[in-house]
């Protein structure tokens, strides 16, 4: 059931500011399991469920709603529409991917110049952002402009697969996996009391969590996330970061944070105990939700999981799927030793 409630998140578009539709999901996964639902001004969707117990501590554990994608910026005389990346991009991967555009998902193509009109001196360079294109088969401007208009985003078609026994491939793996394990926890029975937060806009600066983390004004959170794995043959060493069937990743710091060390060495006991696999990172990349909650208001005590996943960012970002069953293992023993502190 988890790995379809991943697939079936993975099959929507929810690109930075438009979560609309993943948002519609949950709350129709969640209606009737939880005391309150609510969605702010910003689009954060918020849930408190009560667990067998309250607690003194307020606890809340967050996920992100949306994925990198690309924003429509100019449409030209010709009817192609030129674009910017929302959220962190590497550009190698646009050309020849394909893409829907705007709530209507009209359908198109990035491309740039033919390699037959590459001259020998660009060849071994990127192709910017700027020289590529949308191709949504409009023959005008006018013709586009029917279709589509500047500010509509472009969320990238990214197939379903099963790759071998364990892997799946997908896109928005980030961080639709911890959406995924959220709503397996809210559908079940929980050891204490709990808010839960599918927040907006992170990939853009984590700004969902902030105005998330002042209304609920957490005394400990636990973000539910994914994290980059560069396991290939040819990089080596340290520099693989963290690799898909490992186990759950459980970082000590990213580019954002440094996670509470208490509820960091409480985990990892807890994984050993549980003989959970788990892994940390070996380079300190990249930042999460956790970094905002971490610092608003009066502060929190943060913990977070991972999912390692390839290719992130991409249309082909792969994860181990044994790895999200043990997220979701650990995300549940979590609220079982926070209950035990309290």
């Amino acid at each position: 059931m988890l790995i379809d409630t991943v697939k079936e998140l993975c099959g929507l578009d929810g690109v930075s500011s438009c979560e609309d539709s993943v948002r519609d999901y949950i709350k129709s996964r969640i209606e009737g399991c939880a005391e309150s639902v609510m969605t702010d001004a910003m689009g954060n969707l918020i849930v408190f469920k009560k667990g067998v117990r309250d607690i003194k501590k307020t606890v809340l554990i967050a996920a992100h709603m949306d994925e990198v994608g690309l924003m429509i910026t100019h449409i030209t005389k010709d009817g192609y529409l030129k674009f910017a990346p929302v959220g962190g991009i590497d550009r190698r991967v646009l050309p020849g991917k394909k893409v829907y555009v705007g709530k209507d998902r009209i359908f198109g193509v990035i491309g740039n110049k033919a390699i037959h009109l590459v001259r020998q001196e660009e060849r071994s360079k990127t192709v910017r952002t700027e020289d590529m294109y949308i191709d949504i088969g409009a023959a005008s401007k006018e013709e586009a402009e029917e279709l589509v208009s500047p500010g509509d985003v472009a969320a990238f078609d990214g197939g379903i697969i099963c790759l071998g026994k364990r892997k799946l491939k997908a896109k928005a793996l980030d961080d639709r996996i911890g959406c995924a394990v959220m709503i397996d926890l809210i559908e079940r029975e929980l050891p204490v009391d709990c808010f839960f937060a599918f927040t907006v806009q992170e990939e853009v600066g984590t700004r969902g969590a902030f105005g998330t983390a002042f209304r609920v004004k957490p005394d400990i959170a636990l973000v539910l996330e994914t994290t980059t794995a560069a396991d290939l043959p040819s990089v080596p060493g340290v520099k693989k970061i963290c690799t898909p069937g490992n186990g759950v990743v459980i970082p000590f710091m990213d580019g954002g944070t440094i996670y509470d060390r208490g509820l960091y060495k409480m985990m990892t006991a807890a994984a050993d105990a549980n003989k959970i696999p788990w892994q940390t990172k070996s380079m300190i990349a990249g930042g999460t939700d956790a970094r905002t909650i971490q610092t608003t208001g009066t502060g929190a005590r943060v913990l977070g999981l991972a999912a390692a996943v390839a290719n992130i960012h991409t249309p082909a970002s792969t994860a181990d799927i044994e790895d999200i069953r043990d997220m979701a293992a650990l995300a549940g023993i979590f609220l079982e030793k926070i209950g035990e502190l309290d």
